[in-house]
């Protein structure tokens, strides 16, 4: 066998150890998730704070809505935990 080929066989034995899927995974994952919550929070904190300036007693419904938008990220990051203890 050449060394060509011993040095190929090597690094996709030293690939196949390392499970890297799970970390593409999980980043996508988190990014995808962040960027949804980042959106979801414009909308939902412009919209609380339209609401807020005319009625000033919806504040705390106002706040559980644009938390609810937050939860989108913790979601992700939960799944990207999860992913990461798999590889």
């Amino acid at each position: 066998m050449s060394t060509e080929v011993r040095a190929a066989t090597a690094v996709v034995e030293a690939a196949a150890k390392h499970d890297w899927a799970p970390m593409i995974g999980a980043g996508i994952a988190v990014g995808a998730a962040s960027i949804a919550a980042g959106i979801a929070v414009a909308y939902t904190g412009a919209a609380a704070l339209a609401a807020l300036s005319e009625r000033p007693e919806l504040f705390g419904r106002a706040m559980v809505i644009v938390g609810l938008a937050e939860g989108i990220a913790i979601y992700g990051l939960i799944m990207g935990i999860i992913l990461v203890g798999k590889a």
